[in-house]
């Protein structure tokens, strides 16, 4: 079986840590016997520039790939692109947030951006063969039209030999952080909107008046291979996004041990439950402080078994079966 990837967002050397999940997915792929070419469309260092004139550059990946099946391994306008001038090639199409739930309360600019991958998406699902979603909330903003049984839900595996525990005072005291204090991980950019920083700060702001002594970390600009560090380090992740597909963070974390305080967005309720010391909340302060607080309380949590089954070899293994069946179809 041959693939073509095609993608903007691949590790590169200006951006070592953009799309690596997607990386380690082709990685493991490639690891079951399937060959697979990547395409990079370097949409964050180009802007939409990277689309201009894309047709004669797919062409050129697939006359030399000549796969069996094309894999765009995100929506929004480059899905839309490749479904259109590669027809005549089967189509699968993982979707991964925002690509199908907008920008959410994103500046004007961002919103009608967003509104405009979505539509794009739409189009591009209603042409593949083969749809995978990260998670039940991304299944369900897909249009109504689109026959379920070409969609797959299959959130992006985790790799379970980087991502496990390690001693929190080790990790600790590699990252400089102070022993004796609580330390929260805000495991997204400052400068999204829809992660909502300033909520976060406002709750351990609010968890600090309530008598705690805690400090949050941002998980920005850290690179790839010292992310495990810093999740051992911490007590507990805090997510405040308003919409999420299927945050790798959090699987990331349970694989390490490490508790969850989330709001209830992408699949983070399917991911914890069932996990004491974990936690989801609702957006305000208060109530983050509270999760906070509980989830401080309990120390490292039992969480990694709870992730086994999203293990990269495992989570290849499902893809590979959706390329199967989409081949099948096209008979």
């Amino acid at each position: 079986m041959r693939v073509l990837v095609v993608t903007n967002a691949y590790p590169s050397a200006s951006n070592v840590s953009l799309g690596t999940f997607v990386k380690d997915q082709v990685e493991s792929v490639r690891a079951l016997g399937i060959d697979v070419e990547v395409l990079y469309i370097d949409r964050a260092g180009q802007g939409s520039k990277a689309y201009r004139g894309l047709e004669p550059v797919l062409r050129s990946a697939v006359d030399g790939a000549k796969p069996d099946l094309v894999h765009v391994t995100y929506g929004g306008v480059l899905a839309d692109i490749v479904a259109r001038k590669l027809s005549d090639l089967p189509l699968v199409v993982s979707f991964c947030g925002n690509d199908l739930l907008g920008e959410g309360d994103a500046t004007l600019p961002r919103r009608l951006i967003g509104r405009y991958s979505v539509v794009c998406s739409h189009r591009a699902a209603r042409r593949a063969r083969g749809i995978i979603v990260k998670s039940s909330v991304l299944e369900a903003a897909l249009p109504g039209s689109i026959d379920r049984g070409r969609v797959s839900i299959i959130p992006s595996g985790v790799d379970l030999d980087t991502f496990q525990p390690a001693d929190t005072a080790v990790s600790r005291a590699e990252v400089g952080w102070a022993a004796e204090r609580k330390h929260v991980l805000f495991t997204n950019a400052t400068n999204r909107t829809e992660k909502r920083f300033g909520l976060a700060q406002a709750a351990v702001e609010r968890a600090r008046v309530d008598g705690l002594d805690i400090e949050l970390h941002v998980l920005d600009g850290v690179p790839r291979e010292r992310v495990p560090l810093w999740l051992n380090a911490s007590d507990s992740i805090l997510l405040t996004s308003t919409h999420e597909g299927s945050p790798n963070v959090v699987k990331e974390a349970l694989a390490c041990d490490v508790a969850v305080v989330s709001t209830d967005v992408g699949d983070v309720r399917e991911r914890i439950d069932g996990i004491g010391g974990c936690y989801l909340a609702d957006a305000t302060p208060a109530d983050l402080a509270e999760k906070l607080r509980l989830a401080l309380a309990g120390g490292r949590v039992r969480s990694r078994a709870a992730v086994a089954e999203l293990s990269l070899p495992r989570t290849a293994e499902r893809i590979r079966d959706v390329y199967a069946a989409v081949l099948d179809r096209s008979g």
